[in-house]
C-alpha cells in the first residue's frame, strides 16, 4: 500500500475519477468533502457544495470503498472568500473567489484537515501538471554542491481544461503535498474513465465557474449580502460629460458592452469603474485597450532573480495569454504589454507564463494610460 492521499471531492466527475485512479495506483485514498453554505435560495444549490453535490460524492464513495468526511467550512468560506467578493465589487472592482478558495480554502484549511488525518499528500480534479526537479548547483569552487529540489507548476497536458491560472499561488511547501492525477487527460478519456469505473456521476454535467452563486446571477447574489451600500450614480463619458445614471457600481465591469441602458450612436463600453465619485465611464472599444498596470502584492512560485524579465501573461482565465515585460520591485510588478490588450480589469488576477511553466502572478490593482 502506497501513501495516504486525501482527495477533494466535490461530487462531480473530475474529482471522483482522480480518486478512482488514485486507489487504483494503490494508494489508500480517503475522501473529503467541503460544506460552503447555502448563501442563497436555491436549496438544491447547482454549485459544487450543495446538497445534491453531497449526496454525490457519498455515492462515489461508497462504490469506490473509501472513507468519507464532511468539513463544515461555511464561516470560514463567508469570512475569507464571500466578504471579499462583496468588497471587491463595492469598490469598483471585478474579483476572482476561484483563486482565493485555492489559496485559503483547498489548500490552506482542507490541506490541513488532510494532514491531521495523517495523509501525505491532497488530491484534487485540477486540469494542471506538478514537476519534481532535483539539482545539484555547482558551489563556488566548482564541485558539486548539495541537491536541491523545486517544484514547477505546468499547463495541464489539455490545454482547452488547463486550469494553473487559478493555482498561481500555490508555494513550494504546498507543492510537495499536491498531486493532481488528471493532469494528462482530456475531458472526454475522464468521463471515459468515469464511465468504465461505474461511477454514478459519469455523466454528471460540469459545474458553473462560480461554485457558491449556483444558479443565481451574481448581481442578484450582490443585491442579497450588500443591501443597500451601493446607490446609484452618473454615467459620465471620457469627457466627463455626464449622459446618464447607472445602477450601482457592483453591477458593471470594465469592457462590458451588454444592459448599460444607454444610446449613443456607437457601441459603447465601460471603459472606467471610480468607486469615489461613484462614476462609471463609457467610451468606444477601443478606449478599453490599454497596455499596462500595477500589482501590489504578487506572488512568486520560484523565486526571480532578475528585476525585468519577458513572459507571457493572461489577465483573465479566458484571455488569450500576451507578451509582456514584468518590473520587479520589492513589494509590486509593473506589467507592459507588447500589444494593448482589452479590458485589463483591476480585482482580477493576472498570471505569469514561461512557456508552459506558471512562474507566478496578482490582482491587477491599478490600470495605467
Amino acid at each position: 500500500m502506497k501513501e495516504r492521499v486525501a482527495v477533494a471531492m466535490s461530487g462531480g466527475v473530475d474529482s471522483s475519477v482522480a480518486a478512482a485512479l488514485l486507489k487504483q495506483q494503490g494508494y489508500e485514498v480517503i475522501g473529503m468533502t467541503m460544506r460552503f453554505g447555502p448563501f442563497h435560495y436555491d436549496k438544491e444549490i447547482a454549485g459544487y457544495y450543495g446538497i445534491k453535490s453531497l449526496e454525490d460524492s457519498r455515492r462515489v464513495t461508497r462504490k469506490l470503498g473509501i472513507k468519507h468526511y464532511i468539513l463544515d467550512f461555511t464561516d470560514y468560506f463567508r469570512d475569507r472568500i464571500v466578504r471579499d467578493f462583496y468588497r471587491e465589487y463595492l469598490k469598483g472592482r471585478t474579483p476572482n473567489p476561484c483563486v482565493r478558495c485555492n489559496q485559503y480554502i483547498k489548500f490552506g484549511v482542507l490541506m490541513n484537515e488532510a494532514f491531521l488525518k495523517d495523509a501525505e499528500f491532497l488530491a484534487t480534479g485540477h486540469y494542471a501538471r506538478i514537476e519534481k526537479v532535483t539539482k545539484s548547483p555547482a558551489c563556488r569552487t566548482g564541485r558539486q554542491g548539495h541537491k536541491v529540489t523545486r517544484y514547477l507548476l505546468r499547463k495541464a497536458g489539455d490545454l482547452k481544461k488547463d486550469q494553473s491560472y487559478f493555482l498561481y499561488r500555490l508555494n513550494q511547501k504546498q507543492l510537495s503535498h499536491i498531486l493532481f492525477p488528471l493532469s494528462d487527460y482530456t475531458k472526454e478519456e475522464v468521463r471515459k474513465i468515469a464511465g468504465e469505473f461505474d461511477l454514478p456521476v459519469a455523466d454528471k454535467s460540469d459545474s458553473q465557474e462560480i461554485c457558491f452563486l449556483g444558479s443565481a446571477d451574481y448581481r442578484e447574489f450582490l443585491k442579497m449580502g450588500i443591501n443597500f451600500r451601493y446607490k446609484p450614480g452618473y454615467i459620465v463619458d471620457k469627457n466627463g460629460k455626464i449622459i446618464g445614471e447607472h445602477k450601482g457600481i457592483p453591477f458593471y465591469t470594465i469592457g462590458q458592452r451588454q444592459g448599460l441602458g444607454i444610446a449613443l450612436g456607437y457601441p459603447a463600453y465601460v471603459t472606467k469603474i471610480d468607486s469615489k465619485t461613484n462614476q462609471i465611464t463609457l467610451g468606444n472599444k477601443e478606449d478599453c485597450y490599454k497596455s499596462e498596470f500595477f500589482i501590489k502584492k504578487p506572488y512568486f512560485i520560484s523565486k526571480i532573480l532578475k528585476k525585468k524579465i519577458a513572459v507571457r501573461v493572461r489577465i483573465r482565465y479566458n484571455h488569450r495569454e500576451a507578451e509582456a515585460s514584468l518590473t520587479i520591485s520589492q513589494r509590486s510588478v509593473r506589467v507592459s504589454f507588447k500589444k494593448p490588450q482589452f479590458a485589463i480589469t483591476p480585482g482580477q488576477s493576472a498570471v505569469f507564463y514561461k512557456e508552459d511553466i506558471v512562474l507566478g502572478g496578482g490582482v491587477i490593482d491599478k490600470v495605467l494610460g
